[in-house]
């Protein structure tokens, strides 16, 4: 019998791979930033990542950590402010007591959320104000909730500014709006078209049972509570304007959030310690560990191997890589989570120097597979971690089953809408 030599190589791969199963299984019921961070903190104690390379992942992460900080208090400070509730109030009159009809609003609206504000906004903002309006129309809240999911990923390439991972997959190299309109337009409409009619068709034996409150009493806005809504506007035309200016959108979104919260805050003269125990926090040790997990699995040779490989198989056939490249990585973003894919990805796109479909393949495969499972986004993460304040919970394999059903269809018709361009 001979052991199988553990290289150092390895033991890295092993460890970002346990503590991958256990952001995605939560044993013991342990929140999943508490994985990321044990296996960061192994890769530390045993020598695989010096304490240098260990701080350089985590400040790559910077912009993510004030873009979700900024959002989680805009969030937080319109939920306290009865904000999603009177827009509760709002969606469920307009639906008029047709559950097919409540659905299908909340699908457009989130997808003018996502589009606007990123696929991390539509799982932080527009979850609890869906699930207010479910709750107001006496309605099984998670076929709604579903959307909040889906929709997230499903229309985040639409605009560089609708999902943070794009401006990792194209870094310094993201093309002019006109050009990412021409290029991503078609494959957007079809896979936002997509994910409603297997949505809607999976859903609809729920929907179908359902018999909406129409009577739900319109309760004026508060002040603070137009003053969230006005910060929640604010920040959407802040992000074009940084996306405009190719600027990064974190800082933009964290004063933001911090100037609508400050004002509200000051308007009542007090609750700061509400809004500040009430926010997700455990997702930015979550992000950091992650971050730190991707450095480590850098240093292992991943990144120059897969440039290496995917300028061959670009150069045997552009088509071939990008189908391929795009399901991919689809894959892999559900098994390390899309945004420190994204990282990986980017970096031997711009390597390997590959073609713009080639580029935009991959980037689909990126922001679309997620869609697959519960920790394939960080959106999705939020989302769950969004749902379960409210009572809600989805399990790993609960998800699973649904996203096979969605997300297939979704990233096959985005692809051939990307390829049948010229």
């Amino acid at each position: 019998m001979f052991a199988l030599p553990v290289t150092p190589h390895l033991a890295t791969w092993i460890i970002a791979g346990l503590a991958t199963i256990g952001v995605i299984t939560r044993p013991f019921a342990w929140p999943e930033a508490v994985w990321a961070v044990l296996g960061a903190g192994a890769l530390l104690v045993l020598g695989l990542i010096s304490p240098e390379a260990a701080w350089d992942g985590v400040r790559k992460g910077t912009d993510v950590y004030l873009f979700l900080v900024g959002m989680m208090l805009l969030a937080e400070i319109a939920r306290k402010e009865g904000l999603f509730d009177w827009l509760a109030g709002i969606a469920v009159r307009q639906a008029r007591g047709s559950a097919t009809r409540l659905f299908l609003l909340v699908y457009l609206v989130g997808t003018v959320v996502t589009v606007f504000l990123s696929n991390d906004a539509c799982a932080v903002v527009l979850t609890p104000a869906v699930y207010a309006a479910a709750k107001a129309a006496e309605a099984e809240p998670l076929p709604y909730l579903f959307i909040c999911a889906f929709i997230a990923n499903a229309a985040s390439f639409v605009l560089p500014i609708s999902n943070p991972a794009n401006l990792v997959v194209y870094a310094a190299h993201m093309p002019p709006l006109t050009e990412w309109l021409a290029r991503f337009a078609l494959p957007s409409v079809l896979a936002i078209l997509a994910t409603y009619i297997v949505l809607r068709l999976t859903q609809n034996s729920v929907l179908r049972r359902q018999l909406l409150a129409k009577d739900v009493e319109a309760t004026p806005l508060s002040g603070t509570g137009k003053v969230a809504g006005l910060g929640i506007v604010a920040t959407a035309g802040a992000l074009i304007a940084a996306s405009a200016y190719d600027l990064e959108l974190g800082l933009p979104t964290f004063v933001a959030g911090l100037a609508t919260t400050l004002l509200v805050l000051a308007i009542k003269r007090g609750g700061a310690v509400e809004v500040v125990k009430d926010v997700s926090w455990g997702v930015l040790p979550l992000v950091a560990g992650l971050f730190v997990l991707v450095e480590a699995l850098e240093k292992t040779g991943v990144l120059t191997l897969l440039a290496d490989h995917l300028k061959r198989a670009a150069q045997a056939s552009p088509d071939a890589a990008a189908w391929g490249g795009g399901t991919l990585m689809a894959v892999l973003s559900n098994l390390v989570n899309n945004l420190p894919a994204g990282l990986i990805a980017g970096a031997a796109v711009q390597q390997a120097d590959v073609s713009e479909k080639v580029a935009g393949a991959i980037l689909i495969g990126i922001d679309l597979g997620p869609n697959l499972s519960v920790t394939g986004s960080l959106a999705t993460i939020l989302w769950l971690t969004a749902i379960r304040r409210e009572g809600e919970d989805v399990g790993f394999w609960r998800f699973l089953k649904l996203g096979l059903l969605v997300m297939p269809p979704a990233l096959i018709l985005a692809l051939a809408g990307l390829l049948l361009l010229p």
